[in-house]
């Protein structure tokens, strides 16, 4: 019996949809339960992955400007 980790299991929950189907997922896992928060991480480590370093260091700077000048970070906004 094969087994599948978490990672494999979000891929082959969304490897089919379309470009509009994955925007609803992002959308609708965004400030939604916790739950939902494995699944954004393993969206997010793909695009990180194929990501030239331009636009990593464009990622890493907005977030850093969110954490930096928002007075509390608050992750939901």
């Amino acid at each position: 019996m094969n087994t599948v980790d978490l990672r494999q299991a979000i891929v082959m929950r969304v490897q089919n949809n379309t470009a509009q189907e994955l925007t609803e997922v992002i959308e609708d896992s965004v400030g939604a339960d916790e739950q939902t928060l494995p699944g954004l991480g393993v969206l997010f480590e793909m695009i990180w992955q194929h990501s030239s370093e331009p636009e990593q260091n464009r990622m890493v700077d907005s977030l850093y400007k969110h954490l930096h000048h928002s007075e509390h970070a608050n992750p939901s906004q």
